[in-house]
C-alpha cells in the first residue's frame, strides 16, 4: 500500500512542479555602475536597467536600495521609473530624485517601492540622467526619518538602452 501511495503523491508532485511557469532570469551586462537583466518566462518578459546607490545617508544605515527603469512589453509599458530604499515608506512624506537643478516627485509607494505615476515625467527623469553624473533619492521610512541615497550615472545610457533594446 505504501508504494501506491508514494507513487501518488510523486505524480501529483511531478504535475505540480511541470505546471509552474519556468522563469529564466540573464545578466545581460555591467555598465559601469549600472547593469541590465532579462527576465522570461512562459508569457512574458520584464528588461531593467538597476544600479545600487555608491552612498547613503544616514552612514550608520546600510539598507538593500535599488534604482530601476523597467520595460514590460506583453503589458505595454516602457521607461517606468521606480526605486525601493530598503524599508518601507512612510506616505505622508513626499519621496523624490535631484540631480543638478532638476527635482522629480514619486507619486505613488506602496511598501518599500515607489513610482512616478506620470511617463513625461518618467522620460523627462532618464533624459536628466543620462546628461547627469549622479542622482539622489530622498525618502522617509515609517518614522519619518530621512534617508538619502546617491546613485552614480556613470554607465546609465548604455544600460538603458541595452535594457529597451532586450525588450523592443
Amino acid at each position: 500500500m505504501s508504494i501506491i501511495k508514494n507513487t501518488i503523491i510523486l505524480l501529483i508532485l511531478v504535475m505540480n512542479f511541470t505546471s509552474l511557469h519556468a522563469q529564466e532570469i540573464k545578466k545581460i551586462g555591467k555598465f559601469k555602475d549600472w547593469e541590465t537583466i532579462v527576465v522570461t518566462d512562459d508569457s512574458a518578459k520584464l528588461c531593467f536597467a538597476q544600479s545600487k546607490p555608491v552612498l547613503q545617508s544616514p552612514k550608520n544605515n546600510l539598507r538593500d536600495a535599488r534604482l530601476f527603469i523597467s520595460f514590460r512589453p506583453a503589458e505595454k509599458i516602457a521607461d517606468e521609473v521606480s526605486i525601493t530604499s530598503g524599508y518601507e515608506y512612510n506616505v505622508q512624506n513626499t519621496i523624490f530624485a535631484k540631480s543638478g537643478k532638476n527635482k522629480i516627485k514619486f507619486d505613488i509607494s506602496k511598501d518599500n517601492f515607489a513610482w512616478i505615476a506620470n511617463n513625461k515625467i518618467e522620460k523627462k527623469m532618464i533624459s536628466v540622467m543620462k546628461k547627469g553624473s549622479r542622482i539622489m533619492i530622498t525618502g522617509y521610512n515609517k518614522s519619518g526619518s530621512q534617508t538619502i541615497d546617491h546613485y552614480s550615472l556613470m554607465g546609465f545610457t548604455k544600460a538603458y538602452n541595452s535594457a529597451k533594446k532586450n525588450c523592443s
